[in-house]
C-alpha cells in the first residue's frame, strides 16, 4: 500500500502537538484525547508510519489538527508572522541603501583565517545595527556568485550520505576511515561492515554522494529550489508575491520533489487554499527548514541590501512557513546579502543577519545562544553537543530553530573558513545536507571565487548538476552565476 509520506492525517497529528507546545500553545487535552484514542506519536526520522490508520482514527487526526490551530498562543505578540509587524518588532532593521550600484571593490575583505579571534562585537544580547548605513553595492562579480553556488553543492553532496543518521553514527563513520574531524567527502571504503549494518547510509544519497560514486552534481531540493527562484525572478522581479511562488510551483516543481512544509502547502494549493493560509491548514512543519534553504538567491541578488533580501525572503517564506519558519529564511537571506558585499566577514554578516528578526523569538534566542557557544569553546564537539543537548530533546531533526542556530555556529567556529565551516555543519548533525549547503553559500561567498575553493571538493562537481527544474538539467555552475549576477541587477522595490 501506498504510505504518502508528510501528508497522512494520522503522522501529522504528533508533529502538530509538538509544534503546539513550542509556539506556545497548550496542547495537553487534545494529546490526551488522541492517545485514550489509540493515536501513535509522529514517526520519528521518517515521513509516514509503516501501517496505515484506522479510518476513526484518520477523522479523528483531521479534527484534532483543526482544534490545535485554533487554540490560543502566549508567543503571538513576540512571534508575528506578518512583515510589519516583524520590522515593528525589530530596533535595528537595516537602511535601505540608495539604488544607484558603484562597482565591487576589486580588493574585497575576505574571512579571515580560520582560527583567528571572532569578531568581539559578536555576543549575546539585543542585535546591534552595523555600524554604519548601507553603502551602494554592485552586484556580485560572476566569480563570487559561481563560487556560491559550488558551495552550496559541495556543502548539500558532503552531508547528503549521513543524513537522517544520528550524531553518534555521523562520528563512528567518519573516524572509521580517519576522517575525523570532518576534511572530505564521506567513503564506505574501509569502514567497517557491522558499523554499516548499524547506521547505513541514506539510501536515496549513497550510491551518488560518496567519494567514490561522485559523479556531478546530483538532484537535491537544496539545489531546486534556487534553481526555481531564479526562474521566479526572471519571471516576475524583484516584486514577485506570494502568489506568484505558487503558481511558479504548480508550473514548474514535482510534487514528488516536495518535502515537510512544502509538501502541505503544494496539497492546500490543490485542494483551492490561497497563501497565507496555504502556510497555517494541517501544516505542523510550517517552522521547520524549508524555507531557509530557499532564501540563497534573495540574499546573492541584494547585495549591500540586507531589508530588501529579508524582505523578498519573507515573500517567499510564507507561503509555506510562520514565525520561525519565516524568520529562518530572513536571517539567512540578511546574513547572504551583507556577506555579498565583498567587504563583511562572517561576524559582520551573521550580526546583520540578526537585525532583521524579533530579538524576542526563539530562533533570535537560539542564534545568540550558538554564537556565544562558538566563541567560548575551543572544541567544536563541545559546542554541538551542548546545541543538541538545548535542542534536540524538544525538537525534530528538520526544525529551524537547531538547525539554523548550528550553521551560525559552525560559520562564527570557523570564521567563515570554507573547509571548516562547511565540515562543522555537516558534523553537527540534523539536517546535514540542508546545513552543509547553506553553510557552502556564505563561506564560498565570501571566499570570492572558485579559484579559492580546494579542488577536492570542486573537481568531483564536473561543472554540472542534475534537476527536474525547467530547462536546467545539466547545466554548469558558471552558467547559473552568469543568470543570477544578471537577475541581480534588477531594481528592488522601495518601501
Amino acid at each position: 500500500m501506498l504510505r504518502l509520506t508528510w501528508v497522512q492525517p494520522e503522522d501529522l497529528i504528533g508533529h502538530e502537538l509538538h509544534q503546539a507546545a513550542q509556539d506556545g500553545r497548550e496542547p495537553s487535552a487534545v494529546k490526551a484525547r488522541w492517545k485514550a484514542a489509540g493515536g501513535k506519536e509522529a514517526p520519528l526520522r521518517a515521513g509516514a508510519s509503516p501501517e496505515p490508520a484506522s479510518r476513526y482514527l484518520r477523522q479523528l487526526a483531521e479534527d484534532l489538527l483543526d482544534e490545535l490551530a485554533d487554540l490560543p498562543s502566549r508567543l503571538a505578540d513576540s512571534e508575528p508572522t506578518s512583515l510589519a509587524k516583524i520590522k515593528a518588532s525589530c530596533p535595528a532593521w537595516p537602511t535601505q541603501p540608495p539604488g544607484n550600484r558603484p562597482a565591487e571593490p576589486t580588493q574585497p575583505a575576505g574571512s579571515r583565517a580560520a582560527g583567528a579571534a571572532p569578531d568581539p562585537r559578536m555576543g549575546g544580547g539585543t542585535p546591534q545595527a552595523p555600524a554604519s548605513a548601507p553603502t551602494p553595492t554592485a552586484p556580485p562579480t560572476q566569480a563570487r556568485l559561481e563560487a556560491a553556488w559550488l558551495g552550496r553543492a559541495v556543502g548539500c553532496l558532503l552531508g547528503k550520505p549521513v543524513e537522517k543518521l544520528p550524531l553518534p553514527a555521523i562520528r563512528q563513520l567518519a573516524q572509521s576511515t580517519g576522517n575525523w574531524p570532518l576534511n572530505t567527502y564521506f567513503t564506505a571504503r574501509g569502514v567497517p561492515p557491522e558499523l554499516l549494518a548499524a547506521h547505513p547510509w541514506n539510501r536515496r544519497s549513497a550510491s551518488t554522494s560518496l567519494a567514490e560514486n561522485i559523479d556531478g552534481m546530483p538532484e537535491d531540493d537544496d539545489l531546486n529550489y534556487p534553481l526555481l527562484n531564479l526562474l521566479l525572478l526572471q519571471r516576475h522581479g524583484k516584486t514577485f508575491t506570494t502568489t506568484d511562488v505558487a503558481t511558479l510551483w504548480l508550473d514548474e516543481l514535482p510534487a514528488g520533489r516536495t518535502f515537510t512544509a512544502e509538501r502541505i502547502t503544494y496539497r492546500n494549493l490543490l485542494t483551492g487554499l490561497e497563501p497565507p493560509r496555504t502556510a497555517r491548514h494541517r501544516n505542523p512543519f510550517r517552522e521547520w527548514i524549508g524555507a531557509l534553504i530557499r532564501a540563497d538567491v534573495h540574499g546573492w541578488t541584494n547585495p549591500g541590501d540586507p531589508a530588501a533580501a529579508a524582505a523578498q525572503a519573507h515573500r517567499d517564506a510564507t507561503l509555506t512557513h510562520t514565525a520561525n519558519g519565516v524568520y529562518a529564511a530572513m536571517f539567512t537571506a540578511a546574513t547572504i546579502a551583507q556577506a555579498a558585499t565583498g567587504t563583511a566577514d562572517i561576524h559582520t554578516a551573521l550580526r546583520t543577519g540578526l537585525t532583521v528578526i524579533p530579538p524576542a523569538s526563539r530562533l533570535a534566542k537560539a542564534l545568540t545562544h550558538a554564537i556565544q557557544l562558538a566563541r567560548t569553546h575551543d572544541d567544536f564537539d563541545t559546542v554541538v553537543d551542548e546545541l543538541h543537548a538545548t535542542h534536540a530533546p524538544t525538537h525534530h531533526w528538520v526544525h529551524a530553530i537547531p538547525n539554523t542556530a548550528l550553521i551560525a555556529a559552525a560559520l562564527t567556529h570557523a570564521d567563515g573558513d570554507f573547509t571548516g565551516s562547511i565540515c562543522r555543519a555537516v558534523s553537527g548533525g540534523w539536517d546535514t545536507d540542508s546545513n552543509g549547503a547553506t553553510a557552502g553559500s556564505f563561506a564560498a561567498l565570501l571566499a570570492g571565487s572558485p579559484a579559492a575553493l580546494p579542488d577536492r571538493w570542486t573537481t568531483p562537481l564536473k561543472n554540472r548538476l542534475a534537476t527536474t527544474i525547467g530547462d536546467f538539467n545539466g547545466t554548469g555552475f558558471d552558467t547559473l552565476a552568469h543568470l543570477t549576477q544578471t537577475l541581480a541587477q534588477l531594481e528592488a522595490p522601495r518601501p
